[in-house]
């Protein structure tokens, strides 16, 4: 895909069933003048309204790629019963009903999303595009990930811009000749509080915009306010499992 020799596109990432916080987005998206917006996966699993997302983006027709998360839901297994983590097994258990929730037109989206894209930005580069990696939806690209495992990770591509999520935090990291971003996440930003694995979900979406004219490029970090308040108010009246677990962190 080709999007010529000056632009502006917007990179999202990680909605997870948060219309809410989609539409924020949307809403603020119409007064940037984008030429396009690609969604970097993880669309509508461990979220209220599944259907209504994947429903969106099939509408939007946004170029999209492939998020373990929405691979999950495609193909759900039992949580295992014996398993000592507790949270992951509610995660588990809240994305099959996610899957219950999808129809044959949204599960037939999903499975038609590639693992990566390739974007053309004229001079400033090729833009390559995944979830977590270009060699996994798994993987965490991370500020401190070794530059050893990066180039791991990142083996068998050249394109100079690269473009994922799945940490659900922002980044820009140069990387020898190479700059890595991630726009971070729309329906369940992270902030961590310490060392310990509690987090915060502020009160915002998180999405990034690429600008370029020639061989110069800028990002833009974008964090559009959303009411946490009627965020829970939705996941509540969703009728999803578990609903306090996945609330909590909104209102720290």
């Amino acid at each position: 895909m080709d999007f010529g020799s000056s632009g502006r596109l917007a990179l999202v990432s990680d909605i997870h069933g948060n219309l809410l916080a989609l539409q924020a987005v949307l809403d603020d998206l119409e007064g940037e003048d984008v030429d396009g917006v690609v969604c970097l996966g993880d669309v509508a699993a461990t979220g209220p309204r599944p259907h209504e997302v994947v429903a969106a983006l099939r509408t939007l027709a946004w170029p999209a790629v492939l998020g373990n998360a929405d691979a999950w839901l495609l193909d759900p297994r039992e949580p295992d019963p014996g398993a000592d983590d507790d949270f992951l097994r509610q995660v588990r258990e809240l994305d099959r009903w996610c899957a219950t929730h999808l129809d044959a037109g949204d599960r037939a989206y999903l499975r038609g999303l590639p693992r990566v894209l390739r974007l053309e930005l004229g001079r400033a580069g090729t833009l390559l595009c995944f979830h977590g990696s270009p060699r996994s939806f798994n993987e965490l690209l991370t500020a401190t990930t070794p530059d050893d495992a990066l180039d791991a990770a990142l083996q068998g591509t050249t394109e100079p811009l690269l473009a994922g999520g799945h940490t659900h935090q922002p980044l820009l990291r140069r990387h020898r000749d190479r700059l890595l971003i991630n726009p971070g996440s729309v329906g369940v930003p992270y902030e961590r509080i310490d060392d310990s694995r509690l987090t915060r979900t502020p009160p915002w979406a998180e999405y990034a915009l690429l600008r370029w004219r020639g061989a110069r490029l800028d990002v833009v970090w974008r964090r559009v306010p959303v009411d946490n308040e009627a965020i829970i108010a939705d996941y509540r009246a969703s009728g999803m499992p578990h609903v306090g677990t996945f609330t909590a962190g909104r209102r720290l």
